[in-house]
């Protein structure tokens, strides 16, 4: 019986242990996953965009959701709100601190910066064109940092470059940024 308890004993422990080494790993994957369905919306609002011949709208709420709206002809038309996302938690949009810009250089002021403008502007929206812009037509280059908090390993980014629309994905690193 003495046995027993003991075998169980060191058994809880070492499973404690590895719990303890995975949880870096899970937040991580979590970030990168996370990432990646920013990104897909993104690209599926672009994709749109261009096969609808119609603006879509991207809306960055709260701190983990995006909401892809199309705007509707003629004008004044009532628009669609075509999709929802929300971010699973851990992972929020943040920007832990001390982490660099890009190597797009489009800022990092907030976890959410779109043409300079911390949270971006009002309106933002994928053209027919495939092109980024604001409400008033500028072309937007942006940011949107994906963060689990207090985990610098597990911060994520994804930028938009206004004048196409092409999406890059950055992992950080303890140097900077992978791509």
């Amino acid at each position: 019986m003495t046995e027993l308890l003991i075998t169980t004993s060191v058994l809880m422990i070492i499973s404690a242990m590895a719990i303890i080494q995975l949880s870096p790993t899970l937040q991580q994957q979590q970030a990168n996953a996370a990432m990646i369905e920013v990104t897909s919306q993104l690209r599926n609002a672009r994709e749109m965009a261009m096969t609808q011949r119609r603006d879509i709208q991207v809306a960055f709420l709260g701190t983990n959701q995006i909401q892809l709206t199309r705007l509707n002809l003629p004008a004044g038309t009532a628009p669609t709100v075509l999709s929802t996302f929300t971010i699973q938690a851990p992972v929020i949009f943040a920007l832990n601190p001390g982490s660099p810009d890009t190597p797009d250089s489009f800022g990092n002021a907030a976890a959410i910066e779109f043409g300079g403008v911390a949270g971006g502007p009002p309106v933002m929206m994928f053209q027919s064109d495939g092109t980024f812009v604001s409400g008033t037509g500028v072309l937007l280059n942006g940011t949107v940092f994906l963060a689990v908090t207090n985990v610098p390993t597990a911060t994520r980014a994804v930028t938009v470059l206004g004048s196409t629309g092409r999406l890059r994905m950055y992992k950080a690193n303890p140097t900077g940024w992978a791509q």
